[in-house]
């Protein structure tokens, strides 16, 4: 990460929430326009999935993850594309990498190893990942143990119930409580937004998970039914820009799962583009939690290189 993005949080302040009401029909027209508006041809195209790739936080969350495939998942996210296609792009000397890799606490200490002084940081899921349900306490010291084996960004998870139940001051506590656990690793807080009922209940949590000091606020697990979607992430985006506007602090996000093909990736980053700017498509401000996206991505540069598709297994995960 070339810039740290620090949120330092605010007081919780309710009457930031009173005003937070969601249309759903117009978010889903603004949506739904935007592929047709936002059609990116050729060079932009290379030059959006180049920059997709280097967003992607590569992840692993299998019950059956082991020292060697997280090795070979960060062998792929320190050369994420073969250097023969960004040669064809004259792409050669970017240094391309994706935004990190995302892995169980359990295996932080192999990712950190395996990823070495390439500069690529290690996120670890904490907090009782998925559900979020463990005491407090084991939660926090989850948090503590992945920052002290060498992740440098914690993605942890609310109680949903303090979102269904409308209770944001016991939300901001919760957040600010993990916050301060974190230290000096960056913080992404996953609403689960997909179990929430409604977007304008989507918009009080982000704001409530900002003003407790998140980093990156993020869609979901990718395990619940219904993950990152673009009506959602709307909703999402336009809280980071009012809390932007009220406080001065870029705060990063994070659409994931359910996100799989080049197509998609490429429509999400028109949207940060269009309502956050510039500055926010940068792995700084910006990923992907996904792990078969890259594969498209790759998939779809090679045939911008070369004129022709190739098959999966030129573009292995590891």
């Amino acid at each position: 990460m070339t810039e740290n993005f620090v949120n330092q949080g605010t007081a919780f302040h309710a009457d930031w929430l009173d005003g937070i009401r969601v249309n759903k029909s117009a978010v889903e027209r603004r949506t739904n326009t935007l592929a047709g508006r936002r059609a990116v041809k050729k060079e932009a195209q290379v030059a959006f999935m180049l920059k997709a790739v280097s967003c992607i936080d590569l992840t692993t969350l299998a019950g059956d993850d082991t020292p060697g495939r997280v090795r070979r998942l960060c062998g792929k996210a320190m050369h994420p594309v073969r250097s023969d296609v960004l040669v064809a792009f004259g792409a050669q000397d970017m240094r391309l990498t994706t935004g990190a890799v995302c892995v169980y606490h359990e295996m932080v200490e192999e990712a950190v190893k395996a990823l070495g002084s390439s500069g690529v940081p290690v996120a670890a899921v904490s907090t009782g990942f998925p559900a979020g349900l463990a005491p407090m306490e084991t939660r926090l010291e989850e948090i503590r143990r992945s920052v002290a084996a060498g992740a440098r960004e914690i993605d942890i998870v609310v109680t949903r119930a303090h979102v269904l139940n409308g209770n944001w001051q016991a939300l901001y506590d919760e957040v600010k409580a993990f916050k301060e656990a974190c230290g000096h690793a960056h913080m992404k807080t996953i609403l689960a937004t997909g179990e929430h009922g409604n977007l304008t209940q989507v918009g009080k949590a982000s704001m409530t998970a900002m003003m407790a000091g998140s980093d990156f606020i993020k869609t979901s697990t990718g395990m619940e039914g219904i993950n990152a979607t673009l009506p959602v992430s709307l909703v999402m985006i336009r809280q980071i820009r009012d809390f932007y506007e009220r406080t001065g602090i870029k705060v990063g996000y994070k659409p994931a799962g359910g996100i799989k093909t080049a197509k998609q990736a490429v429509l999400y980053l028109s949207l940060i583009k269009e309502e956050l700017g510039r500055a926010w498509m940068e792995p700084e401000l910006f990923r992907f939690g996904a792990s078969s996206l890259l594969g498209d991505l790759e998939r779809q540069l090679e045939y911008h290189a070369t004129g022709g598709y190739s098959v999966a297994y030129r573009h292995p995960m590891g």
